[in-house]
């Protein structure tokens, strides 16, 4: 699984349009293997991208649970946090400025 495509259900505020092509977006490039696409493949490219984002913005509305929603704040500092250990980072650094 691609490490940039990040989860977008059961936050608050709720996922936006531009977070679902994201991660569609790197869904795609993984999968193709491509960065950017030649001029000859980026038609399908694109509308990949499109679908795959249909798709999961699709899949975010019909989900359901009954789990408290996420704090984006506190789930970007435990991910800062998990880097940090991960690669050894000084906390003094691993933190945003």
């Amino acid at each position: 699984m691609c490490r940039n495509i990040k989860m977008l259900f059961n936050f608050d505020p709720p996922v936006t349009e531009a977070e679902t092509q994201a991660a569609a977006l790197q869904f795609v490039r993984k999968v193709s293997g491509f960065n950017k696409p030649s001029k000859l493949n980026e038609q399908a490219f694109q509308q990949a991208v499109d679908r795959v984002a249909a798709v999961t913005a699709e899949l975010m509305h019909s989900l359901q649970t009954q789990a408290a929603p996420r704090n984006r704040e506190e789930e970007a500092a435990k991910a800062r946090a998990r880097t940090a250990e991960r690669f050894h980072v000084r906390h003094d650094l691993a933190s945003p400025k």
